[in-house]
């Protein structure tokens, strides 16, 4: 079973390399490593492992916080490893099939900024419709959105009482970013956290205005 696990831990020489030694001594296999964010010396590391058959994923937070100055912010399942250069591969796939297109975005972007779901929604008549929406994305034809239009992309208050009761039991962590309009919106959704980071929020809004400008092209 493989586990994506967030952690911080100090941005110095050696601090990945003792999580990682940590993490052997139990087991488990890192099969990819991704830096989501650095900022005043310390760093936030996606690391996508696989544990052995019939151990808990609780050991991976004990042994990651074995290591001096180690937090783990989420640990939960996860298909694949990070694939950093998947952006382009989106980008080429949606302008080759333009028509499609917004569905293809939609579907593709959970695995980019390792979310949930997606779902593109638009306005209706006071409220939000879904546009299009990924495999695993909540089923919702409508929405109360409060926040549309929006200026720009953002993390959003995953306790607001717009948010569906399901979701807040889920503990989903939600961020959104305009996709190529204010009024309509791009939203993703991450069940039991983490929550998004500010480098993850701007690398989402870059992505989305790519998009935006293959689509109106």
């Amino acid at each position: 079973m493989s586990f994506l696990i967030r952690v911080q831990l100090p941005d110095t020489p050696g601090a990945l390399g003792a999580v990682a030694s940590a993490l052997g001594a139990i087991g488990a296999d890192i099969l990819s490593v991704d830096v989501v964010e650095r900022n005043n010396g310390s760093a936030i590391d996606d690391l996508v492992v696989e544990l052995p058959k019939g151990r808990l994923p609780d050991v991976l937070i004990t042994a990651a916080e074995s290591v001096n100055n180690v937090e783990v912010d989420a640990v939960r399942p996860y298909a694949g490893v990070l694939d950093t250069h998947r952006e382009l591969e989106l980008v080429e796939e949606v302008a080759a099939q333009p028509d499609e297109g917004l569905a293809i975005f939609t579907e593709g972007v959970p695995r980019i900024i390792r979310a949930g779901w997606a779902m593109v929604v638009g306005p209706e008549a006071g409220s939000a419709r879904t546009l299009t929406a990924s495999t695993a994305a909540p089923q919702l034809k409508t929405l109360d959105l409060p926040f549309l239009p929006l200026g720009r992309a953002t993390v959003l208050d995953g306790e607001e009482p717009w948010v569906p009761e399901t979701w807040k039991e889920l503990g989903t962590e939600l961020a959104a970013t305009p996709l190529g309009k204010p009024e309509r919106v791009l939203l993703v959704g991450r069940p039991g956290g983490p929550q998004f980071r500010a480098a993850e929020v701007a690398r989402l809004a870059h992505l989305a205005g790519i998009i935006a400008v293959v689509l109106s092209g």
